[in-house]
């Protein structure tokens, strides 16, 4: 089958059932990214919670991560 062939509605379905049998198969790849995106939105909480102009020890950051 060539590529000019191929309809819109094809390929979106083909892309469904890939995204949909990788996320059936391969839970772990969304739960990494989402682990991954708490500790991006809890770092950016403790950034903003530690923005007061003070100095702001290593271990108060990583504790707040961890919370």
């Amino acid at each position: 089958m060539e590529l000019e062939s191929i309809s819109g509605a094809y390929l979106k379905e083909m892309m469904k059932q890939a995204f949909v049998s990788v996320l059936t198969e391969r839970r772990d790849i969304l739960e990494d990214a989402v682990s991954e995106a708490i500790l991006d939105f809890k770092l950016g909480i403790a950034i903003e919670n530690g923005d007061t102009g003070e100095y702001v020890s290593e271990t108060e950051i990583f504790s707040k991560l961890m919370e």
